[in-house]
């Protein structure tokens, strides 16, 4: 038997006879057996650069979606696209096109930009949700209020938006205005609290006067349950271009004037009582539980 060095000794023409055979159609197996080459490393030096026969490919089945891939492609389809279409991966897809050109965009500017603000408005509704879901949430947590609670509240928001007695102008008067509905119920709610009657009340509008005056006196009487011929005077602003606010809109009607009569001692209360709530601001207080 001869040696191993021996059987390879013509390489050369080995290499010859295993190409014609390769090129006559055989595979590695008929040629190895033909050869009597038992070495897989030798058979590929023998084989080296000539491609199988057609009949020995595999089939593989992402062929025909590679193909297709190209394709569309070719026709201007995008990754996303072709994704949705032949439900493979857009690294598959990546791969088997990276060679042909990119699409150009068929887009035009106006249709881009359309797009762009259909998105921007998408996102901006989602905020205004979550936004409307957490004052919800807020409203909700705050329950019903206790006598004491609605009375330090009804305080803060006299001193905020009330009249006040200065050194320089002894006025220990109560009066009120704002042009916030919520506000204005909140205030009746808190003087209804202290007992004083409606009776001790008095109404006037403050409102530019190119506003609709009746409308918003008709509003406003209508919020605080009075008629609204027992209005005092509405209180008309002058117009000027230099300060005249944006806020005219059909949701404008001005302020709301709330005045109590015979109020010097409601007032020397509701001063005492703020700088109570200051005192006892300035001292440690717990965390507010959620």
């Amino acid at each position: 038997m001869a040696h191993t060095s021996d059987k390879y000794a013509d390489f050369e023409g080995l290499r010859e006879r295993a190409v014609s055979l390769r090129r006559a159609g055989l595979s590695r197996r008929q040629i190895r057996d033909r050869l009597h080459v038992d070495n897989n490393d030798i058979l590929s030096r023998l084989l080296e650069g000539e491609p199988p026969p057609e009949w020995t490919r595999r089939p593989n089945a992402k062929d025909d979606l590679r193909q297709k891939a190209r394709e569309l492609r070719l026709q201007g389809w995008t990754y996303d696209q072709i994704q949705v279409e032949l439900g493979c991966s857009k690294s598959s897809i990546s791969l088997w096109v990276r060679d042909l050109p990119k699409p150009e965009r068929k887009r035009s500017p106006e249709e881009a930009a359309a797009i762009a603000r259909r998105g921007w408005e998408a996102k901006l509704h989602l905020r205004d949700e979550e936004r409307q879901r957490a004052k919800e949430a807020a409203k909700q947590a705050v329950g019903d209020l206790s006598a004491r609670e609605l009375f330090l509240v009804g305080v803060g928001l006299y001193w905020a938006e009330g009249g006040k007695d200065k050194p320089y102008d002894r006025r220990e008067n109560v009066a009120f205005v704002n042009s916030d509905p919520g506000m204005i119920k909140v205030f009746l709610a808190w003087l209804d609290l202290l007992g004083v009657e409606r009776e001790r009340l008095r109404f006037n509008v403050m409102i530019h006067e190119t506003a609709d005056v009746a409308g918003a006196e008709q509003y406003w009487a209508d919020l605080v349950g009075a008629d609204r011929c027992t209005f005092n005077k509405t209180t008309l602003k002058k117009y000027n271009p230099k300060t005249f606010r944006k806020n005219v809109g059909d949701t404008y009607r001005g302020c709301l004037v709330i005045k109590v009569l015979k109020g010097a001692d409601l007032y020397r209360r509701i001063e005492g009582s703020w700088y109570g709530i200051v005192l006892g601001a300035a001292q440690p207080v717990g965390e507010m539980s959620d």
